[in-house]
């Protein structure tokens, strides 16, 4: 367990541009299924299908299957099941999801080129999380007391025990809990309190805009093609509370009170991403197609601010902000699909799609500039490290259906099937010789399992107007540590696992208008 320190300038309380965690970078690039109530209502499962607006984050080839004009506004509820508020969260919430347009271009008699522009919500943050458990003797700040005795802590000055916060210790959380180690002036040591139990409540809020720019085409109807460039928007945000009910002290004097962390954290920024994907039909007298598809990862610049405080039986106390930049690339993401139609009256639909959360890049600033005045970046190895071990390849199965019983309405069925990204032996490691754990304000952290999505929806045709409904369920369990637990010889701070399940219902709404009425989007 025992780590380097950091370089001498960090040791000297020299601000730094860092690197984020991992688990805090796996909630920002975990995506959402969402786009237009048809293609939510199939599962998604549109890649090889086409002709609908949403695959143009997925499979851009899709876009090339439009023979009309079309535009589309989507907008819906999303809600939690099970939670109870807190702060500002709320488990109902409006959610505005999807604006977009295909002109589609004959370019000569057989061959079409289509523009199109998409915007949607690749991730919804919003959701409470309410933990209540026993900690048995366990607690935050004996892990706190556990970095010092290794050596990770900054303990005297002048020769007088201290954890002064203008020296470095392994984390800003560190520097809250230290405050409230108990001291006991006989030996002149600190020691931890021994925790009671914790109730821990935290409301994400937020959403990533994906912003889609698409050209695309076919060639005599065998072969479709796609290109997308994509432009993410982020806008992160929670505040949570944590509270220990702690008593005693080892070799202190014996007391109860009950301590609260408090903490505030923001991320904003933008990436960039590239798809491209083809659709092929390999029988001309056949509709039976197949989609293959590849994103480029996601290159992000992003922003995180916090603003970290405790509060116990003295009060509220003065609390740490921090502020920084750092760059994150996600994993290339590959996707084959296929697709059937039976008439103009049965469609169905199958994707996959693979992408190794592993592999995600964490980088920091170097301080040096490339001829254009940008700063230079290089991976945080540690971080990345860390990441390898805790994060695993995922793996997305879509399936999903639409039937017409009449011309003018549709009935759809999907499920979506998303592999576990963490391993089950993860944990949040704030003992990092990492700038991204030394700016970690929390220290809780989440093993989400596998992730089950089933929808239906309705359509409806009248003239060139769409109209479309659709249902969404989501349930993924997960299991929460408040700290990463620790055991040797001579200590033992093991916190209990508790099982979560988060339930999303959301219902979507979407308006669609085909610029002719001959439209046919089969």
């Amino acid at each position: 367990m025992k780590k380097q320190l950091f370089i001498a300038a960090l040791l000297m309380g020299i601000v730094p541009a860092a690197a984020q965690e991992t688990y805090q970078n796996a909630t920002v690039v975990a995506e959402d299924l969402n786009g237009t109530a048809r293609y939510i209502g199939m599962g998604g499962a549109m890649d090889a299908l086409g002709a609908d607006i949403s695959t143009i984050s997925t499979n851009p080839a899709g876009i090339g299957l439009f023979r009309k004009s079309h535009a589309s506004l989507s907008a819906g509820l999303i809600n939690q099941q099970g939670a109870k508020n807190f702060a500002d969260g709320r488990k109902t919430n409006i959610s505005f999801d999807q604006i977009g347009f295909v002109w589609s271009s004959l370019w000569n008699s057989t061959n079409y080129v289509n523009f199109g522009f998409n915007f949607h919500k690749s991730r919804n943050f919003n959701q409470i999380l309410n933990v209540v458990d026993n900690l048995n003797g366990a607690s935050q700040n004996k892990a706190t007391v556990i970095k010092r005795d290794e050596g990770l802590l900054y303990e005297e000055k002048n020769n007088v025990p201290n954890f002064d916060n203008t020296y470095v210790t392994c984390s800003i959380l560190d520097d809250l809990y230290a405050s409230n180690l108990n001291y006991n002036k006989s030996d002149k040591q600190w020691y931890s309190y021994d925790g009671q139990d914790y109730a821990f409540d935290r409301q994400y809020e937020g959403y990533i805009g994906e912003y889609d720019f698409n050209l695309s085409g076919n060639v005599k109807d065998r072969f479709f093609w796609g290109l997308t460039i994509g432009i993410h928007d982020v806008h992160y945000h929670h505040y949570s509370e944590y509270n220990e009910n702690l008593q005693g002290g080892l070799g202190g004097v014996p007391t109860q009170y009950g301590l609260t962390i408090a903490d505030d954290r923001n991320i904003k920024g933008q990436g960039t991403d590239v798809k491209a994907g083809v659709i092929f039909r390999p029988f001309e007298d056949s509709p039976l197609r197949f989609g293959i598809s590849v994103t480029t990862p996601t290159w992000y610049n992003l922003t995180t601010s916090s603003y970290s405080s405790f509060n116990d039986n003295t009060g509220i106390h003065d609390g740490i902000p921090d502020e920084y930049e750092f760059k994150l690339f996600t994993p290339w993401k590959f996707g084959l699909s296929a697709g059937h139609t039976f008439g103009n009256f049965l469609a169905l639909g199958l994707g996959y799609e693979y992408a190794d959360y592993s592999c995600m890049d964490t980088r920091v600033f170097t301080g040096e500039y490339d001829y254009d005045d940008t700063e230079k970046t290089e991976s945080d190895n540690e971080m990345n490290r860390h990441t390898s071990k805790t994060l695993k390849s995922v793996s997305t199965l879509k399936a999903g259906l639409e039937f017409k019983p009449d011309p003018s309405i549709a009935v759809r069925l999907g499920y979506n099937y998303v592999s576990p990204m963490y391993k089950n032996d993860g944990y949040k490691d704030t003992w990092l010789n990492s700038l991204g754990s030394y700016h970690s304000s929390t220290s809780d952290f989440i093993n989400w399992d596998a992730t089950h999505r089933i929808t239906c929806g309705l359509g409806f045709q009248s003239g060139a107007w769409n109209f479309a409904a659709a249902y969404q369920y989501t349930v993924q369990k997960g299991k929460f540590a408040p700290f990463d637990s620790y055991e040797d010889k001579y200590i033992s701070n093991i916190a209990n696992l508790v099982d979560l399940k988060n339930q999303r219902h959301q219902l979507l709404l979407t308006i669609g208008y085909t610029f002719d009425l001959d439209s046919d989007l089969w």
